[in-house]
């Protein structure tokens, strides 16, 4: 009965972990949405100097709701990727956890999520705070760049 067991488990999970989602490989590699920089803070404003962009940091936190619904509903955005990706250097940091801490501190972030606009010298453009829709998203940084 124990062999049995085994089988079967083993069986659903070779079923499941095989089984396909119905999305074609080449849609699956197609990445949508916000970029964000891989990388410390100081190389992304270095990126942002050599590019002559500003950067753009979402300040979250793990806990944190409408951080959440950014990531789900308005990063991920076809129309949020392309604007953001054009116009500024994407980076996200958790304001409790590694560098996240001290740029939380340095830039007095008081609540999650905080999105600031930084020039390549690290001097705020723009803050503010909470959850944007895809539409609200693009306008934000759409009166950021006419600035």
């Amino acid at each position: 009965m124990k062999t049995k067991l085994m089988i079967l488990a083993g069986l659903f999970l070779f079923i499941f972990s095989s089984a396909k989602s119905g999305v074609s490989d080449s849609e699956a590699k197609k990445e949508t949405g916000i970029a964000f920089h891989q990388g410390t803070w100081e190389e992304a404003l270095q990126k942002a100097k050599t590019e002559g962009k500003p950067v753009f940091l979402d300040v979250y936190a793990s806990w944190c709701g409408p951080c959440k619904l950014l990531k789900a509903r308005t990063f991920p955005n076809e129309q949020v990727g392309e604007f953001y990706n054009a116009n500024f250097i994407n980076v996200a940091v958790d304001g409790e956890k590694g560098e996240g801490i001290e740029l939380a501190r340095n830039y007095k972030v008081r609540g999650y999520p905080t999105l600031l606009f930084i020039d390549s010298e690290g001097k705020v453009i723009a803050q503010t705070a909470g959850y944007r829709n895809p539409k609200q998203f693009v306008e934000l940084g759409k009166q950021v760049i006419n600035k």
